[in-house]
């Protein structure tokens, strides 16, 4: 039977998003994978690096271990973050577009669609993805000389035979889910809402002409970085206690000083999280990095996104 050109459109729609969304995932994870690796050393308290800074950190990988010890763990993230970014972005779109029609009904929910539209894609994203997350947290948490996994497929049997099948792949998923509804809701109401403001009322300083869509306004590339860098500022903020709860419950294997974050739950980690090192140096620790890694990456992530929106003719501008 053959495709109407309505469905054909539609199937173009997807996966155009789905190759914007991956390659502009790809792009921002690996501008900050050094970033990503001193970060998750220091959540789980690694024995070799839970003394050090930020900076410190990162020059002890180098002298210790290697220059391209920075990036261990970002072939995994590599895999890991191509359908995830490519998840997120195209569910976003999708359910932005479906939200909007909402707007006919109640004037009450022409900002919060954002907020849902983004909480919606990245729980989307995250459920099909996180076993890789896991896999990479793993393989970055590994020190030179004390190697438990070879690789990939390595550390997922290893996983699933000694540490409980499936279900250790999908150890911290629920303060993960919890955390993901706020850092990706806020992460694309803020950008939304930003892009917005900033066309509107400033299009002379935040914007370009873009004749070959719509003779519309797009943001320009310095606008776009400002934008996405303040809105991963925002929801990097709300959601970063269940981020180190999820880490913590990830690697709790790793070490037997550890391993007893493996056998409890989200809200049983968190408070033992607080009761032993409080808010800042507990369930804020690594937040100083974790600014200086998100910032640029959300930044680079939306710029990417909407620089390839642009050339696959996705974005349609906006008229004032």
């Amino acid at each position: 039977m053959a495709l109407t050109a309505e469905t054909k459109s539609n199937y173009e729609f997807v996966l155009k998003n789905l190759v914007a969304g991956g390659v502009a995932g790809m792009c921002s994870k690996t501008t900050v994978a050094p970033l990503d690796r001193i970060k998750i050393l220091l959540q789980a308290h690694s024995i070799h690096y839970k003394h050090l800074g930020v900076f410190s950190g990162l020059r002890h990988i180098i002298f210790r271990e290697s220059f391209f010890a920075l990036y261990k763990g970002n072939g995994a993230q590599m895999v890991r973050i191509f359908p995830y970014a490519a998840t997120q972005y195209t569910a976003f779109e999708i359910y932005k577009k479906h939200l909007q029609a909402i707007h006919h009904h109640t004037k009450y929910f022409q900002h919060a669609d954002k907020f849902v539209a983004g909480a919606g894609a990245g729980v989307t994203a995250v459920t099909f993805t996180y076993p890789l997350d896991t896999i990479r947290a793993r393989l970055a948490f590994q020190v030179t000389g004390e190697h438990r996994y070879t690789g990939i497929l390595h550390a997922a049997g290893e996983m699933f035979r000694q540490e409980g099948g499936v279900r250790a792949l999908y150890r911290g998923f629920v303060p993960t889910l919890f955390g993901m509804v706020p850092y990706a809701g806020f992460s694309f109401y803020c950008f939304e809402m930003l892009k917005y403001f900033s066309m509107k009322y400033a299009p002379k300083f935040t914007c370009n002409k873009c004749e070959r869509n719509t003779g519309g306004l797009v943001l320009n590339l310095p606008a776009k970085l400002l934008c996405g860098g303040f809105a991963g500022a925002v929801a990097q903020s709300i959601s970063y206690p269940l981020d180190v709860t999820r880490r913590r419950m990830q690697l709790a294997m790793m070490t037997p000083e550890t391993s007893k974050f493996g056998r409890m739950g989200m809200v049983t980690t968190l408070r033992i999280i607080y009761n032993e090192n409080g808010i800042i140096r507990g369930l804020y620790r690594g937040m100083s990095i974790n600014y200086l890694r998100a910032i640029p990456m959300v930044a680079v992530s939306f710029s990417t996104y909407e620089l390839l929106k642009q050339f696959l003719q996705l974005d349609t501008g906006m008229k004032l």
